[in-house]
């Protein structure tokens, strides 16, 4: 069984994958990664482009950035992706279990679908943010792109519901 976690910088999305390590790896502690029959897992980080800020408006100012601002910008991004990677590995360790990691640059919903595709993945997990009905019409909703146009079942995990709430 080939898995593919999509995580991001967020909680749900570590929480996503913490779920899929406890519950669709059966026997880990004996299996060998790689082995026939033993699961696969490939976790995928997304990092958006860098779309430089520009106004709308017809008239006054445009804003550019400079090389040096977009520098700073793919820096940042590097980093975060570094340190998503660094947390998915650390748990996954902590499960016994080698995934394989990649990092990809674009739109989130599709480069996600697309490595769905690539690998041939049996089962897509993906952390759920919570958005609201509002919020998600002007945002869109990664998990409910790849629900509807992923060619493999997509599991969706939600956190559980904080006992300060």
């Amino acid at each position: 069984m080939k898995v593919l976690v999509a995580i991001d910088e967020s909680e749900g999305g570590l929480y996503a994958l913490k779920w899929a390590l406890e519950n669709l790896f059966f026997n880990h502690e004996t299996a060998t990664p790689g082995a026939e029959g033993s699961p696969v897992i490939t976790v995928v980080h997304v990092q958006p482009h860098f779309q430089p800020p520009h106004t709308a408006i017809p008239v006054g100012p445009v804003i550019f950035a400079t090389p040096a601002v977009m520098d700073s910008v793919k820096k940042a991004q590097e980093e975060s992706a570094s340190e998503v990677v660094s947390r998915a590995t650390k748990l996954c360790e902590q499960h016994m279990i080698k995934p394989e990691m990649m990092v990809i640059r674009g739109n989130p919903k599709e480069m996600i679908v697309e490595a769905v595709e690539d690998m041939n993945a049996d089962i897509l997990v993906v952390g759920s943010r919570g958005l609201g009905q509002i919020k998600r019409a002007f945002l869109g909703s990664v998990s409910d792109y790849c629900v509807h146009h992923a060619k493999c079942p997509v599991l969706i995990v939600r956190p559980p519901k904080s006992s300060g709430k």
